[in-house]
C-alpha cells in the first residue's frame, strides 16, 4: 500500500476507503494473504501483478474541487478511473520491486536503518556534503540520533572566535574562521 495510497491522496480520491478495501480483500479467505505476486516468465522476464478492489474516479468530488488533485490528474494525463488504476497499480508494483530488492540486497532494516540516519543526519544539521558521511558514522557506531550528528559535526568544525554586537537595533556579527579570514554580516532585527 505504499505505492498506492499517496497517488489516491494526490488524486483526491478516498485512501481509506481504498485501505480498508485493499485488507479485506487480501483476508477474504479467512487468512491474510499477499496482494502481488511475482514470477519469472517463460522468456525470462520478471513478473508482477497485483489485485484488489480500487473504487478510484477522476470526476467530480475532491478530484475536481481540489486544484491540487487537478494538477496530480494533469500530471499523470490519465483519461478514465480504469486508467488511474492502472496508474495506482503500477506504481504499487514498482514499489513491491524495491522492496523485493531489498529483501534480496542489504534487507529491509538496514535499508530502514540507513535511510532513517540520512533524515536524521539532515535534520540535525548536516550539509548535503556531510549526509552520507555522517549516516555511515552514526550506523558504524550504533547511535542514530540528534545528538550523535552534533557530536560528528562539532568534531569536523574548524575551532573559531564568534563575536555579536547589538547596536541600534542592527545586529553585527563577526565570525573569524580558523584561516584567520574576517567576515561581517549586518542584518536588521
Amino acid at each position: 500500500m505504499n505505492g498506492i495510497d499517496p497517488v489516491v491522496l494526490a488524486t483526491g480520491n478516498d485512501w481509506r476507503a481504498i485501505e480498508a478495501g485493499a485488507h479485506a480483500y487480501a483476508a477474504r479467505n479467512g487468512r491474510y494473504t499477499a496482494l502481488s505476486t511475482w514470477a519469472i516468465t517463460s522468456t525470462g522476464y520478471l513478473k508482477g501483478e497485483i489485485e484488489l478492489p480500487m473504487a478510484v474516479g477522476i470526476i467530480g468530488g475532491a478530484t475536481k474541487a481540489h486544484p491540487a488533485a487537478q494538477a496530480a490528474l494533469e500530471l499523470i494525463n490519465v483519461g478514465s478511473a480504469g486508467e488511474l488504476a492502472e496508474v495506482i497499480a503500477s506504481v504499487d508494483l514498482a514499489q513491491n520491486l524495491a522492496d523485493l530488492r531489498a529483501l534480496a540486497d542489504e534487507g529491509i532494516q538496514k535499508g530502514h536503518m540507513r535511510l532513517h540516519a540520512r533524515t536524521v543526519a539532515i535534520t540535525a544539521g548536516a550539509s548535503p556534503e556531510q549526509v552520507s558521511q555522517i549516516a555511515q558514522k552514526m550506523i558504524e557506531h550504533g547511535a542514530i540520533n540528534a545528538e550523535t550528528v552534533r557530536h560528528f559535526l562539532k568534531a569536523q568544525k574548524p575551532k573559531s572566535k564568534f563575536r555579536c554586537v547589538i547596536k541600534h537595533s542592527v545586529l553585527i556579527a563577526l565570525f573569524i574562521p580558523a584561516n584567520n579570514t574576517c567576515l561581517s554580516l549586518r542584518t536588521r532585527t
